[in-house]
């Protein structure tokens, strides 16, 4: 397929001129298709109107509708701090008060306004650099009615683009829920031959919404339309496969089951166009069930097309000399998100990806180049003592730490020694929190004198031991200050950036771009260990078998050995509650910086507990290890009831006065 061969070929590693070249023409090529679609639009929903020439024309042969195949790939929402929500939302991370006022920031600060709603996903005016997912939608279903009109595309390839198209409508149905609550599902294009009346549509109730999506998976699930597995990955990778129907099913019905969809009785006031909720009021804990069977049943179908954990023995070193065991298991963590394709990812969005001004937010400069990322991706300490201790439990509750002091005293400093001399530079001051954590901790972040691997031309020691870190005291190599550019916690996200990103000399930064994860098994495995938990009385070995694999990957026992051993919580695994606890925490550690928990937050109803707190980090001004291993207050986190859901556009209630603005806007 010509037009997904162009998203992914950059990828796949052109060099940067090639890749410009080709990314050109594919833009152009959209901007043709979405200028015509947009000639015709009408003001509500975006909606184009049926039976324009032009549409004949997209659909004329197998070369134009694999163009317009693309186009409805590359609707759904882009990747990118500043263009989607999740990843600052949540205070997961933050931006330097230089950049405070770029749009998650303004989400995550409580500074949203109905008459600037900072992401619009919602109708033809999008805002934020975020995409109409209804114009998206839109596409989809003129897509829909126009394919079997092709000529030179055979039944198998027709079924096989229909099956791709309700996948991609059912996403975008989806992350409108998530985003707004009740929506307009579109299930087909309304013809401007309608009154207007009939194209100002209302917003349905919660559970038919859910259902709709839930009905177009089925839909794509029994036609067996999706191929298992990519065949030809120099043409098709990024294109859907099955495993990605059945995980997204999966998903909607585990959000369906969740506290803040099923039975949110804080919304018996919320009511529509007939006067009754939107949201169900009564809980319906069989939800969970249908989750849990859905969650199986997307395993199965990984583990049968080759899907599964990334694992150490399948990490490959970027160069000769050999790595460490601790070294390879973290290089494995990082590379399970950030590698462009490894074994346990079901579903990349490449048409919007992790590209070079991402990675170079999120990383650390540890010599004295000329070319410098900028680094102002900071994660501040709420996410960095989520992550587990050595001994696989919270520091909090971590036995050890608390008989030894090293948890009442995680803010003093301490200096590298042998036995961490792969994880911080010995005879190099740091934090004590920097010391005995698990490996998804230096996986995923990046801290003053802790060790690096990759990301620079000089970084190719004969012992991973000698390894470059970053020098983070005000006036060293990693503190830079040009532009406001500079990291306000002293941890960066660290597994963000792909080891192909580097220094090609001390002039030029080369960033490796990779197609955004929208879907890994590891995230799977942890939604499947959640819906079994929450369809059971109590805990089980199926429960603690979902959320093992995960934590054996991470280099950690199981968590009924490891809280009896090490927690001053020991029955916590025992009750549904206490495992609710930990698959729940689980979540946040393994998909840490990835924007799932901005998500998750919402859907526990756990926003409004847990998004009221300071937000710190080091003191980044300090020059000496004493003043800047000093806790400094960066923002005040505010959450209220009415963040939970984004404002509808006030422009879209003017277009359709029928749509009814969600509750505290």
């Amino acid at each position: 397929m010509k037009q997904i061969y162009l998203i992914n070929k950059g990828i796949a590693g052109q060099d940067r001129n090639d890749r410009s070249f080709r990314m050109k023409s594919i833009i152009k090529h959209i901007i043709c298709i979405m200028t015509v679609v947009m000639m015709y639009s009408c003001d509500y929903l975006d909606i184009v109107p049926d039976q324009v020439p032009t549409f004949d024309n997209a659909f004329s042969d197998r070369y134009t509708t694999e163009k317009y195949l693309a186009t409805c790939y590359w609707s759904i929402p882009r990747t990118g701090y500043n263009v989607e929500p999740s990843l600052l939302g949540a205070g997961e991370m933050i931006l330097n008060k230089e950049h405070q006022a770029e749009n998650g920031m303004l989400i995550l600060l409580g500074l949203r306004m109905a008459n600037k709603s900072v992401y619009s996903f919602w109708g033809s005016n999008a805002e934020g650099g975020a995409r109409s997912l209804h114009a998206g939608i839109r596409d989809c279903n003129t897509f829909l009615e126009n394919i079997n009109s092709v000529k030179d595309l055979n039944d198998y390839e027709k079924k096989r683009m229909v099956a791709e198209v309700k996948t991609l409508k059912a996403y975008m149905h989806f992350y409108l829920i998530c985003f707004y609550g009740p929506i307009c599902p579109l299930r087909e294009n309304i013809s401007v031959s309608e009154s207007s009346m009939g194209v100002r549509v209302y917003r349905e109730k919660i559970d038919d919404c859910f259902a709709y999506v839930v009905q177009l998976l089925d839909e794509v699930i029994e036609s067996d339309g999706l191929p298992h597995t990519i065949i030809n990955q120099s043409t098709e990778l990024g294109r859907l496969v099955r495993a990605a129907a059945y995980t997204l099913k999966a998903k909607a019905l585990s959000y369906w089951a969740s506290p803040f969809f099923n039975g949110n009785t804080d919304y018996n006031y919320f009511l529509d166009h007939n006067g009754e909720p939107f949201f169900n009021q009564t809980y319906d804990e069989t939800r969970w069930q249908e989750a849990a069977e859905a969650c199986i049943a997307a395993v199965n179908i990984c583990a049968e097309d080759g899907i599964r954990l990334f694992q150490p023995e399948d990490y490959t070193a970027r160069v000769a000399q050999p790595v460490s065991p601790i070294t390879k298991r973290i290089n494995t963590l990082r590379g399970s998100y950030s590698e462009r394709w490894t074994s346990e990812l079901i579903w990349s969005n490449t048409s919007s990806t992790v590209n070079e001004s991402m990675q170079y937010a999120a990383m650390a400069r540890m010599t004295n180049a000329l070319a410098f990322p900028s680094g102002i991706l900071s994660v501040p300490f709420s996410t960095v003592e989520l992550f587990y201790s050595s001994n696989g439990v919270p520091i909090e509750e971590d036995k050890e730490w608390q008989t030894s002091g090293q948890y009442q005293n995680r803010f003093e400093i301490r200096t590298g020694d042998e036995e961490h001399k792969y994880l911080i530079q010995q005879g190099e001051q740091t934090a004590t929190m920097n010391f005995d954590r698990e490996p998804r901790f230096y996986s995923t972040l990046g801290f003053d004198r802790g060790k690096w691997y990759g990301n620079h031309h000089e970084n190719s020691p004969l012992d991973d031991s000698q390894t470059l870190y970053p020098k983070n005291r005000w006036g060293e190599v990693s503190s830079q200050m040009t532009q406001g550019n500079y990291n306000a916690t002293g941890y960066w996200p660290k597994k963000m950036v792909n080891f192909s990103t580097s220094f090609i000399d001390e002039n030029r930064l080369y960033g490796a771009v990779y197609g955004n994860p929208l879907m890994r098994f590891s995230d799977l495995l942890l939604l499947t260990a959640e819906a079994l938990n929450e369809s059971k009385a109590a805990p089980d070995a199926e429960v603690y078998k979902y959320i093992d694999d995960v934590r054996e990957r991470a280099g950690l026992e199981g968590v009924v050995d490891s809280w009896s051993k090490y927690s001053s919580s020991s029955n916590k695994p025992s009750t549904k509650a206490g495992m609710r606890e930990i698959i729940q925490r689980e979540r946040r550690i393994e998909l840490a910086c990835e924007g799932a928990y901005y998500w998750d937050s919402h859907r526990w109803k756990t926003a409004i507990r847990d998004q009221n707190r300071q937000l710190q980090g080091w003191t980044v001004i300090g020059t000496t290890a004493d003043t800047y291993y000093s806790v400094n207050s960066i923002y005040k986190q505010r959450f209220v009831s009415r963040d939970y859901l984004a404002p509808i556009p006030e422009s879209d209630l003017i277009r359709n006065p029928n749509l009814i603005q969600n509750p505290g806007w």
